[in-house]
């Protein structure tokens, strides 16, 4: 599983108060890879309402060629906001280093490919820096203030929510492990909490969910409501040490076994299971005793789901052999297929229908700020409709 990287969307959603940070893990390969060397549960930095306007930095797609169009010179001008010039400069400080990671990704797409996802990204990101602009005149009009106290009172509550709950400190310390600056997410979090208090003014009075307007919804949406079977599991990961280039793979495959087999008759034996995840597991799961909480039918390697779905409650499986190496498997809880009651989703139907609503009156607002503005673009670079995404075959 790779660490953290950004969603990949050409065209990206993005929270109209700050930019939801996922820090969170993807498979190297296949959804199967995933669920077999799971990390712990993502950091996520989740706004209260979203809505599919440009006000952060867009975030990077995978797999372009290298770029082939020119750059534009510095002190040209991107476009006029209100009289205000937004440069070149001030542009490519966004596009360029999301351009070369993509570069890095993959060089091995059509040019024509890369070139029209480029031009995507530079108009995804000059709008993005357009309607900043004017939000900062309303926040400025308004003289809203968020303070340091405000931030970091907010990120505290960010961390509590973290699966399982950090505090302030090991927050900061998970921030740092995936790359990001603490200071600069707190830079970012701050200008989108300013955002968050002029939008949430055009909400007042227009958002009455009812618990009528959620049951209609799951009515009218039952296969939203059903429940796939699932198994809550634990797992010890014994691999085979492939850090030496010179040594017999059929050794350390060997050794592995060995070990995973000593560890087995240690639990026949009545060891802990989850001591002894935290002591030999390969997986990052090791330091939960080896907890996957509960997943579907799908999710994992055929071997390992076979097995898991299998075994009783509370019961032991023999070792599983999958590609990632040996497992023991002890299966913790398990649901049955069925049907989730409204009593119980009523509630999050109605925070649901309350986020679509904001976002919908969000995006209402932002539209109206640009109707307003007076925005004008060079000769020659004015914004194309958007053209479809293209598509490899």
């Amino acid at each position: 599983m790779s660490s953290f990287i950004f969603r990949q969307r050409v065209l990206v959603c993005v929270v109209v108060f700050f930019t939801a940070f996922g820090l969170s893990c993807k498979p190297k390969s296949t959804e199967q890879a995933d669920a077999n060397k799971p990390q712990p549960e993502p950091v996520k930095i989740e706004a209260e309402a979203k809505a599919d306007v440009n006000l952060v930095e867009p975030q990077p797609s995978e797999g372009l060629a290298e770029p082939q169009t020119p750059e534009e010179p510095a002190d040209d001008v991107a476009v006029t906001v209100n009289g205000v010039d937004i440069t070149e400069a001030e542009l490519q400080k966004l596009v360029k280093p999301q351009l070369e990671r993509m570069a890095q990704q993959s060089k091995q797409l059509p040019p024509t490919f890369a070139q029209t996802l480029e031009k995507q990204l530079r108009q995804q990101a000059l709008d993005g820096i357009i309607v900043r602009r004017l939000l900062d005149e309303k926040v400025k009009e308004a003289n809203i203030v968020v303070t340091e106290q405000d931030v970091i009172k907010r990120i505290t509550k960010i961390a509590a929510d973290q699966r399982p709950p950090l505090l302030l400190e090991e927050f900061k310390k998970k921030i740092t492990e995936y790359g990001q600056n603490f200071d600069e997410l707190k830079q970012q979090l701050q200008k989108g909490m300013t955002y968050q208090k002029v939008v949430e003014a055009q909400w007042a009075g227009k958002i009455n969910i009812t618990e009528e307007d959620a049951k209609k919804y799951y009515d009218e949406n039952p296969t939203q409501f059903e429940v796939k079977e699932q198994v809550r599991a634990s797992h010890i990961l014994i691999t085979p040490d492939t850090t030496d280039s010179e040594a017999d793979p059929n050794q350390a495959k060997a050794q592995a076994k060995a070990k995973i087999e000593d560890l087995l008759e240690q639990i026949k034996g009545g060891a802990d299971f989850a001591e002894l995840a935290k002591a030999n597991s390969a997986c990052p799961s090791a330091a939960q005793g080896g907890d996957l909480d509960f997943f579907p039918r799908g999710k994992m390697a055929a071997p390992f789901e076979k097995a898991a779905f299998a075994l009783e409650v509370g019961k032991v499986s023999d070792i599983v052999e999958t590609q990632f190496g040996y497992h023991i498997i002890k299966v913790t809880d398990h649901k049955d297929a069925g049907t989730t009651l409204f009593e119980q989703a009523g509630d999050n139907i109605i925070k649901q229908l309350t986020q679509k609503k904001q976002s919908e009156l969000t995006k209402k607002y932002i539209d109206s700020l640009k109707a307003a503005a007076n925005i004008v673009y060079p000769p020659g670079k004015e914004p194309t409709p958007p053209a479809p995404a293209p598509v490899l075959r």
